[in-house]
């Protein structure tokens, strides 16, 4: 063993364990891991064998992809024995269970079944060559099989060819498990030795969305999205080629975002992204924060690769994406798709996948952005048939694979129903917008037309103001905005609560004609110029950013407003609804309105 790994375990396998463990005899399931992608996959079915004590859990890395990042904190959170690889293919187990194709495999000392990570097995690899064994990067390990790609000109699809299921001519693996039958036609075309092994048992990953669509609304809450916006979710897989990549003829990314932030109004639109793990932890989250950084200033959300990625495909209004897993999910789920980046030549040839990304709408990024998302989210959902080409089993896969594990340990099933585990509640990820926003306004009795963007459509009518989040990037936005915003804890001490920042803001920049503090997802306290000082919120009847609130109370008291002593309310139009805003003076100077300045 290299001095770089770990050192063997040993407990509850290893030398000794049988002196050492408390509970002998037990099962060994045997999780491989060759990625955080591949985990997920595994994470979806681990639940299979909770509350089995006949059952010892035990995880390994091969060590053989090229995205190691992650896997670490991934095992520590499990909280199962990590066997170093060389010791997992010494150590006898009942049945390994693989979401990857990476790594010696075939030296496993034990029942083998490999799961795909995806929508079953879509993609072409490339070449054989280097000994990557990532999808679309290389081939398998020189020497580990014995037959060369077919005769035929196509290139051989991830998962369904000689090259990765067969080693010295014959199947390596037990059981191959499918989602749909239409893949075990496509493996009998290309390797009739392994259909004995192959097993159609569903697609855990789908059913855990399907069985979450129930909570679509909590989702959506659990990013921030308010009544009458649109999620507009990007999407991509890794590859050059895909959406976020740099190799598919044009580097869309980062041009696209500053578009989107200027032509989408930030009441109207809620951005989210959703990158393949392989992105997240090949380049490195920290680079991913870097890159977005300005998005992020924007208000994108940064969705969690692993862990709520599902729960934002199934919040979503449209979907831009690419020729990954995810777009197909999503159109499963009739979430419409717009597809960015075709990665053509990627895919294996009539695949469900192929097809859909090949009759899907395009997104097309020299064209207006709003009114393509806008047409998509109001528009006919993706083709009816994709579900059906997602699983032949939906919602029954727990059931299958529970059904298919217990046969290969040669164990009776427990006697409870196969349960998978039900999406979680992510954590509320309400946006933060600290870039400037330029804000039109227009102004008819108490009636308010608001819309917030980075930029100002050209010829568009209105008022204009200048909106700036104090922590703002650019402090010489601060010296020019109208309103200045902050959020926090209304009786914050470090900054003298909402009435010591707000009387700070008022009297710091000279040109600041109200300061506006967020105290809650409804609420917000405003100081003017002039002394005036209100307290504004919405009721059941809207759901509007209050810091947008506080931009309608200004333009209305510009326009040459007055505020009644017992206040009033305000009518706002944004994201094509009225929005009830309850102004409330908590002065008495609060009734007049703020000079021209």
């Amino acid at each position: 063993m290299g001095s770089g790994e770990p050192a063997a375990i040993r407990v509850p396998v290893g030398e000794g364990s049988e002196r050492w463990a408390s509970r002998r005899s037990c099962r060994r399931v045997l999780l491989v891991v060759h990625n955080v992608t591949s985990a997920g996959r595994l994470l979806d079915v681990l639940p299979l064998f909770h509350n089995d004590f006949r059952v010892q859990l035990l995880v390994t890395s091969t060590g053989s992809s090229a995205f190691q990042a992650g896997i670490g904190e991934l095992f520590a959170e499990l909280g199962l024995p990590v066997l170093p690889w060389e010791q997992a293919l010494e150590t006898p187990v009942d049945l390994a269970i693989s979401a990857s194709f990476g790594g010696q495999l075939p030296l496993i000392n034990g029942k083998l079944t490999i799961l795909s990570h995806g929508v079953g097995y879509t993609k072409t690899l490339a070449r054989p060559g280097a000994g990557s064994r990532e999808p679309g990067a290389g081939s398998r390990e020189p020497g580990a099989g014995s037959r060369e790609p077919g005769a035929g000109s196509r290139e051989p699809t991830f998962g369904l060819s000689p090259e990765w299921l067969l080693s010295e001519g014959v199947p390596y693996v037990d059981g191959l498990v499918l989602s749909h039958p239409e893949q075990v036609a496509r493996l009998r075309a290309v390797c009739p030795e392994a259909v004995d092994a192959s097993v159609v048992a569903g697609d855990p990953c789908f059913d855990r969305m399907l069985a979450a669509r129930a909570h679509r609304d909590r989702f959506r809450r659990a990013l921030g999205v308010r009544d009458g916006q649109r999620l507009v979710v990007l999407n991509s897989t890794w590859n050059p080629e895909g959406l976020f990549g740099s190799g598919g003829g044009e580097d869309l990314v980062p041009g696209l975002l500053p578009r989107l932030a200027a032509e989408l109004p930030a009441d109207d639109f809620r951005l989210a992204a959703v990158l393949h793990p392989n992105i997240w932890y090949g380049h490195g989250p920290g680079q991913l924060r870097a890159w977005l950084d300005e998005a992020c200033r924007h208000g994108l959300a940064l969705v969690d690769p692993v862990r709520a990625w599902r729960q934002a495909v199934l919040a979503a209004d449209v979907v831009v994406g690419d020729f990954g897993s995810v777009s197909y999910y999503a159109a499963a789920l009739d979430v419409p798709v717009l597809i960015a980046a075709p990665g053509t030549g990627k895919l294996a040839p009539g695949t469900p996948l192929a097809s859909f990304v090949r009759d899907a709408p395009r997104f097309d990024p020299h064209r207006p952005l709003r009114a393509q998302l806008e047409r998509a989210a109001a528009g006919t959902p993706s083709p009816a048939d994709a579900a059906a080409g997602v699983t032949s089993a939906p919602g029954a896969s727990a059931t299958l694979l529970r059904r298919h594990f217990y046969r290969l340990m040669d164990l009776a099933e427990p006697q409870a129903p196969a349960l998978l585990e039900p999406l979680p509640l992510p954590e509320y990820d309400p946006p933060r917008r600290t870039a400037p926003l330029r804000v039109r306004t227009r102004v008819e009795g108490r009636d308010v037309e608001i819309e917030r963007a980075s930029a100002v459509p050209y010829g568009a009518r209105g008022d204009v103001h200048a909106a700036v989040h104090e922590d703002t990037r650019d402090p010489a936005a601060l010296e020019v905005a109208d309103l200045i915003v902050r959020d926090g804890q209304p009786d914050d001490p470090r900054l003298g609560g909402w009435q010591g920042w707000s009387a700070d803001v008022v009297r710091r920049f000279p040109q600041c004609a109200m300061a506006v503090f967020v105290s809650g997802p409804q609420r917000c306290f405003v100081r003017t110029r002039q002394g005036g000082v209100f307290r504004l919120s919405t009721g059941p009847d809207a759901d509007l950013d209050p810091a947008a609130c506080a931009s309608s109370l200004y333009a209305w008291l510009t326009a040459g407003g007055h505020v009644p002593a017992r206040g009033l309310t305000l009518r706002v139009r944004a994201a094509a609804r009225v929005h009830p805003v309850r102004v409330r003076p908590l002065t008495p100077g609060s009734r007049t309105a703020p000079a021209e300045r």
